[in-house]
Order: C-alpha cells, then structure tokens, then sequence
C-alpha cells in the first residue's frame, strides 16, 4: 500500500468526522435540474435586479475547484462538465450543520448546490447556496493548475486528472465524439446502413498490417484481432445490403509515434454501384459537413497551417506528384532494373519484398511528396503491387485507388473494389510470395471471401477514413494520443 502524505492522512480522518454529522462520505444518488450551463443560459442580458426580482433557482452538482473561506461567509468554485460556477455559502442562509459540513470540504471533492443564482457586486455570476449536500470526499488532492500535471505521460497514463485540470483536453474528449455522430448523421442522410462486424478474424486481409494474434480455447484456435473492416462489409454487399459503414476499432501490432497507435478508430464504408469518384465526392462532402457544423467553420488552422476545406480538394496523381518533386517519370517504360538504380541515386532503400516498379514508385512518393501535402489532396493511381483488393485502372499497372492527404499524412484510402473473384485470387497468391521474401504485413489467402465473390458482388466503391488523425487535423493536435482518451502507454 502506498504512503500516505500528510494531507492524505489528514482527508481520510474527515471521513469519520462527517460520519459523526450523519453524511456518507461517499453519498448516493443526487437530482439536479440544472448545469453550469443552463445557469449561463437563464441569466443571459439579466441583471441583479431582474434576479432579486425574479428569483431563478437551480440545482448543480460538480467538484470543487477552490475554497475562499471568511469565516461564517465563504465562496466556493464547483466544476462540472460545462465549465466552473462561483457558490456563496453563509451560515445564516445554510444553517449551522451544513456549515460544519461545508467545513470539513475540501477541493476535489463533489457536492451538490440548492439555490438562486444572483450577482456579486464584480458581475460574477454566483448561487446563493440556501441547501449543501456532501456528495464524494477525494482522498487525493488534485495537482496544481499551473505546476502540477505537466508530464505529458503522465497526463496519458491519468487521464482523469487531465480531464480535471485541463480545458483543453476536455474539450477534445467532447468533440471528438460529435465529430463522430455528424458523419454517422450524413452517412445514413445518403442512404447507408450502419453495422457491425467481428473483431476476431480468422484470416488476416482488407490491409496490410502486422496483427496481434489471440487465441480462443474452446476452438484451440488462433484468431487474429481485425487489422480492418474490408472484407466482412464486402460480404454484405454481396448480401444486397447496398450501402454500409461501420466505425471499427482497428489493432495494428506495430510502432506508436504521434501519428501511430496500436489501437485505433476507422470507419469504412461500401457503396454498391459506386466506384472511386462517388467515394471522393462523399469523403469531400462529409468533411465540409463536418467542419462546417461541428466546428462552425471550413478554415481550420493546423500546426502552423490554414488549411481550407471550402475549397474543392485537389485531385492528383501519385505520378504526377512524384515528377514534380524529382523529375522521374513513373508512367514511361521504366524496367524494375532501372527503377532500382533510381532508388539507390535518390538514397532509397529497396527492401526485399519490394520486387516491382509501383514499390519503388510508392517509396519515391512516401520519401518525396507526402510531407508537403497541407492543403486536401486527393492522391490517385497507386502501383497495383501495393493494392490487392483494388480494380485496375485503363493502365493495367496502376489501379482505381486514392488517399486523401491534408497536413502531410493521409487521412483515408479508398478504391474502386476489386470484385472479379479470379483476379482477386491471384492477388492473393502474390501477397502470399510477398509474404515468403518477408513482408509481414501481406494478405493471407481467404477464400470464404473469394466464394463469396463468386456468388457476384456487384461493383462497389468503398473509402476507409482514420477518425483518428481526422480528429487530430480537425482539432489542432499534434499528436494522437491528444484525441485517444486512453492511448496506448510504455510502461513507467
């Protein structure tokens, strides 16, 4: 058990002293009418006047944040979800009993407030406390505002404690989830179905990751946690579900960095009869729906960065882009052997499983182009060796796939979907050679999902968009533990 410090031990002693008044410590269930807010809300263009008037009572709960006491007349500072309200207690108006118990508060503890809201003579906004209830005491004593959660970890690790002390934080923590409920809101405005799927697959497909890998006893079976949603909602289509998406934890068993969590969110979606422009004109509209009433605007500042979401996103290729970083032109007849001599001139290094031309196209663009990419852009015509669940394009080496960049890292990745079973089939056979010379991250051969292709899926654009990142650019935050209420950690 850890060593209590002494206001520790002094906080615990308190416990007995409010049992001795009849108060549970830890109290139980408490009606509010009102919130920090609301008492905003009522007392909009009023003035102490209108309120002696017209007396507004409310009823708030929160934790205290601070304690001015002056005797038998004391202010306290209570915090809940909305924000901080200022509390007048006096003796006379709350009696003697309460005030003993008003006494033995302290900050971080939780009560509850009966009264009517009034001014103080600096305009402060205040409740004349008339009825005080004890409602949890904190056995902790909360950090300081200005010199106590300052480790970046640590505020990770106690999120709770962020959430107390840190505006900010609570703020993302309450958007990110609105974020999430206006997508869902125009997704299902175009008609599409929300679902769900399994976490546990018994194949690894729909991306290339490295898994973490569990098993089920009762099966004396290895399953793999989904490192994507791709093919269960592509079955579905096959079902004649037509439109679907769901928003999926996704588990990746690879770094963590600011960008990269082992545990994350996406949301795909499938749109039979749909291909990749009717995925770029749905991704572009959700966005601008989403800055536009969440955020309340479609100029959001990142890093140093405007970025303008008003504008209609740029729409580019991954060869183009390439070329105009390093004049190399990936569209000409280039051999895999002059490819590689291009790579080694431009300090990129060609890993084993890299054994065709859109490899080492793809690492050009990853090295060259992807960082300055501020601005939305669609990034379109991707090497058909890094797409195996993708159509081919008019060009049978590139296929009908885009990534959206903004601020220099992709945002989502969406394709026309490959829905020819025998091609889908040698695909997957190339991802399991690719496997062979080492790439960890290749498809494994499913074919349930090939049978299920077979039976005729229809032809479907589909888009995977990481809520993640999308959270970090919409919110302004560099890194995305900022937007994951409990991150992944090292341990201490």
């Amino acid at each position: 058990m850890a060593i209590l410090n002494d206001q520790e031990i002094v906080r615990r002693e308190k416990l007995e002293k409010l049992r001795d008044l009849g108060v549970d410590p830890f109290g139980s269930r408490f009606d509010r009418t009102d919130s920090t807010q609301t008492c905003r809300e009522k007392t909009l263009n009023k003035t102490n006047e209108d309120l002696d008037t017209n007396h507004i009572y409310v009823k708030v709960a929160g934790r205290v944040m601070s304690i001015r006491r002056m005797g038998k007349a004391s202010f306290l500072n209570i915090q809940d979800k909305f924000g901080r309200i200022q509390a007048y207690m006096g003796l006379d108006i709350v009696g003697e009993k309460s005030y003993e118990v008003f006494k033995l508060t302290d900050i971080g503890d939780i009560v509850g407030l009966y009264g009517r809201l009034m001014f103080t003579r600096t305009g402060e906004l205040t409740i004349r406390v008339e009825e005080y209830t004890f409602l949890t005491k904190s056995l902790k004593v909360l950090p300081e505002k200005f010199h106590g959660l300052t480790d970046v970890e640590e505020r990770y690790r106690k999120r709770y404690l962020d959430l107390i002390m840190n505006e900010e934080s609570k703020r993302i923590a309450l958007l990110r989830p609105q974020i999430i409920r206006e997508m869902q809101r125009y997704f299902d405005s175009h008609g599409f179905v929300e679902v769900e799927t399994s976490t546990l697959q018994p194949i690894l497909g729909g991306a290339n990751a490295k898994p973490f890998i569990t098993h089920h006893n009762a099966l004396n079976k290895d399953f793999y946690l989904r490192i994507a949603t791709e093919l269960p909602l592509k079955r579905l289509l096959v079902g004649g579900l037509e439109k679907v998406y769901e928003f999926g934890r996704l588990f990746r068993n690879e770094g963590i960095d600011t960008k990269h969590n082992p545990e994350f969110t996406t949301v795909e979606l499938y749109e039979s009869f749909g291909d990749l422009q009717s995925m770029r004109n749905l991704v572009e509209g959700v966005l601008k729906d989403v800055a536009s009433n969440v955020l309340k605007t479609q100029t959001i500042t990142y890093g140093e960065n405007t970025i303008d979401l008003s504008k209609e996103f740029r729409w580019v290729s991954m060869v183009e882009l390439v070329k105009e970083k390093t004049g190399i032109d990936f569209s000409s007849d280039i051999s895999y052997e002059e490819a590689v001599e291009l790579a080694k001139k431009n300090k990129i290094k060609v890993e084993p499983h890299m054994t065709g031309v859109g490899h080492i196209l793809n690492a050009f663009f990853e090295e060259f182009c992807e960082k300055d990419l501020i601005q939305p852009t669609f990034v379109y015509g991707h090497p058909i060796e890094i797409s195996p669940l993708t159509k081919k394009g008019k060009d049978p080496r590139f296929v009908e796939r885009f990534e959206l960049y903004i601020a220099g890292f992709e945002i989502c990745n969406a394709y026309s979907e490959l829905n020819n079973p025998i091609d889908q089939r040698q695909r997957f056979e190339d991802q399991l050679k690719a496997k062979e010379l080492g790439d960890e991250e290749a498809n494994e051969m499913d074919e349930d999902f090939i049978e299920a292709l077979e039976y005729g899926m229809p032809p479907a654009g589909g888009v995977g968009i990481g809520i993640d990142r999308l959270a970090m650019i919409l919110l302004n935050q560099q890194s995305v533990r900022e937007v994951i209420l409990f991150p992944t950690m090292k341990d201490r």
